[in-house]
């Protein structure tokens, strides 16, 4: 087989434990650990995982004691009957020639629950609820339920645990001056501070004996005032390797730090560096993880010695098969993580259970299969969009004859306008993939030409899809047909020329992209790590305290004035995303963009924008209005198609036109897909 990436695919030799290749499938709550039936889904997820050659699999946190869960009801492991259940996933993974590890997780401070503890009395800007300060005794009592904790694990059958030290939980409030004030022999000093995660490594190693994996997730740049110094990671990494740790992994970023650290808007592979700088100063197996999403950048970082082993989370749940297509010579065929954080991230704080945006089966592994059709059907999909793509793509693969139309000369429909707008390139990578998709399945793409009812009824198409997407609902104030008003697809798919006082009528999503995309100083900080971190204040080389460093504002610098309008009362971006919502609002203040709302439109004429604010005329002088409020399906063909005796399906925006949702749409094709 072809062995395109050969350190990526090398295996690697604990002694008492071989990974079969360098991934490590990092940690990621599903939120199926506390569903109905969770556990029987989630070995069915790890096997599939793992018959993809993930080596090393993490799951999600599991807390050593009730104080350290994430929520109210949350997984934890202090019981034999909780190690039990585990038995289900360690033997799925197993039975797929793959290793697994459980991480330990105490949020401290983060948890969502009242009875939340912390090293202090320091509430998280991010939780509702102000911790409870741990006693000695607690303390002592906790290091002790970590290691009752791993024993448990190992009785489960897991290979190892990772014990989680980054992100902000518990451990690190312990290592980090911003979270301990404590006087005792557990705060002050920075040896009194790290004395609590090496009595944990220290603890689990004598409960677990010396044949089981211990994973430390260090954190590298804490990127929060009163993080630690880079002499501080080093010493804490030295003395976790020197306690019986077997590999030390990285974590980037508290959970309240104000710098992106995973989202669409990163670099890929923009915090392996500092990996490497670690890797100097250790002698255990250093792990390189954050936007690592393809077999190429995987296989860079390994190349140029920045890490032994890298993690993929989220990049296994757009592709179980991510390292089996790489090994075998068909990584065109991988369907990359883009990122977006929506279906992933977004759930789990949202209380839902994890998928993917461009994998829907992820997480639904026992109730969405893409299984052989029964019967052969002749079917055309209309629209090359998300939807269309991902319901040809799923019907070809069962065996169906598809042929997919498209007015436009190439595929995307939407998409395409989502990868203008900048830091959301990768969805340049669902593009590909789907393009490819289309070519393995031999699917009939015709393209460049409005197709009729009547060359489908003619055609003898048994089904029709309508995947046809949306048009941009027009303005309807006088003044809305002048040259200087223009749409969101003028704008950004059509490149047509803006002045430079904007107003956008519109504070949905598309709204902030289309702000997002006309307020762009022009730096390529989505694919430079270097220029990224100018931009957000942060220092790759770690020279600064938690790594942070003042932001150039060069790179924050509009080259426009712009003021976005909406109709509703309230602040801006409510429908954008837990977890990266806050970045597109950030960018926008610090790029000076105004934010009007409960506003009247009245006309548009010389002056500029006439609108009404709390009872009074307003004018906002502009050169250009952009208009981004709301949508309107288009499905005009769905009448005579019926009226042909056509079966007739809406997808995507042709069923429902509400903000563009990649998520909805591309969910909407994969399960129709599966069920025709």
């Amino acid at each position: 087989m072809a062995t395109n990436y050969p350190r990526f695919l090398e295996p690697l030799d604990f002694g008492f434990a071989k990974m079969r290749n360098r991934s490590l499938m990092g940690s990621m709550h599903t939120a199926l650990e506390e569903v109905e039936n969770g556990f029987e889904r989630l070995a069915v997820f790890y096997a599939e995982r793992a018959a993809g050659e993930a080596a090393l699999i993490v799951t999600g946190g599991i807390a050593p004691n009730p104080a350290g869960r994430v929520f109210t009801g949350a997984a934890k492991m202090d019981t034999e009957e909780e190690a039990h259940e585990h038995r289900t996933l360690t033997k799925a993974v197993h039975d797929n020639g793959g290793l697994i590890a459980m991480q330990i997780l105490h949020t401290g401070r983060y948890g969502y629950h009242r009875d939340c503890v912390g090293v202090s009395e320091l509430q998280a800007p991010i939780n509702f609820v102000k911790p409870k300060k741990l006693s000695e005794a607690q303390i002592l009592q906790t290091i002790a339920d970590y290691a009752r904790c791993a024993a448990l694990a190992q009785s489960a059958g897991y290979d190892g645990v990772e014990i989680m030290g980054s992100e902000g939980y518990l451990i690190n409030q312990f290592t980090a001056a911003r979270t301990n004030n404590r006087e005792d022999a557990w705060g002050g000093s920075y040896e009194n501070r790290m004395r609590f995660p090496v009595e944990v490594v220290k603890a689990v190693r004598k409960a677990v004996g010396p044949n089981f994996l211990i994973i430390y997730r260090l954190s590298l740049l804490d990127l929060v005032e009163g993080g630690s110094s880079w002499e501080e990671v080093v010493l804490l990494a030295k003395q976790i390797e020197n306690v019986g740790a077997s590999i030390l992994n990285t974590g980037i970023g508290w959970h309240e730090a104000r710098i992106p650290t995973i989202a669409m808007v990163v670099p890929r592979a923009a915090f392996s560096s500092v990996t490497g700088k670690l890797k100097k100063e250790v002698m255990l197996p250093v792990v390189a993880s954050n936007r690592i999403n393809t077999p190429e950048i995987a296989e860079s970082i390994l190349s140029k010695g920045e890490a032994d082993i890298v993690s993929m989370a989220r990049p296994f749940l757009a592709d179980p098969n991510f390292v089996a297509k790489s090994r075998s010579g068909r990584a065109h065929l991988i369907n990359t993580c883009i990122a977006c954080n929506q279906a992933c991230l977004d759930h789990t704080f949202s209380g839902k259970t994890t998928s993917c945006l461009v994998n829907p089966r992820a997480g639904n592994e026992t109730n969405l299969n893409y299984n052989p059709a029964s019967e052969k059907r002749k079917i055309a999909v209309v629209g090359a969009g998300p939807a269309g793509l991902s319901v040809a793509t799923v019907l070809a693969e069962r065996g169906h004859s598809v042929t997919l139309f498209d007015q436009d000369k190439q595929i995307g429909g939407q998409l395409n306008t989502a990868r203008k707008i900048p830091s959301k390139r990768e969805f340049d990578e669902t593009i590909r993939y789907f393009g490819n998709m289309l070519t393995e399945h031999n699917v009939a793409v015709r393209l460049g030409r409005r197709v009729e009812a009547k060359d489908l009824i003619e055609e003898g198409f048994s089904d029709v899809i309508l995947a046809t997407g949306i048009r941009p609902r027009k303005l309807a104030i006088a003044g809305a047909d002048r040259a200087n008003v223009l749409s969101y697809l003028d704008v950004i798919r059509e490149e047509k020329p803006v002045g430079k006082r904007v107003a956008i009528i519109g504070g949905g999503g598309i709204g902030f992209d289309t702000a997002l995309f006309i307020t762009d100083p022009g730096y390529k900080t989505w694919d430079k790590a270097e220029d990224f971190a100018k931009e957000w204040g942060f220092d790759l080389g770690v020279s600064a305290r938690a790594g942070l460093s003042e932001k150039n504002t060069a790179y924050t610098a509009s080259p426009r004035e712009v003021t976005m309008f909406k109709r509703s009362k309230g602040k801006f971006g409510n429908t954008l995303g837990k977890t990266t919502g806050w970045i597109h609002k950030l960018t926008l203040t610090e790029r000076a963009v105004r934010q009007v709302s409960n506003v009247t439109y009245e006309k548009i004429d010389d002056e500029g924008l006439h609108y009404t604010l709390k009872g009074e005329a307003q004018v906002l002088p502009c050169d250009t209005v952009i208009v981004c409020a709301g949508q309107e399906p288009q499905r005009e063909i769905e009448e005579a198609l019926r009226k042909g005796g056509v079966a007739v399906h809406l997808i995507g925006g042709a069923k429902e036109a509400g903000e563009l949702d990649a998520k909805r749409a591309i969910a909407e094709g994969a399960e129709l897909g599966a069920r025709l």
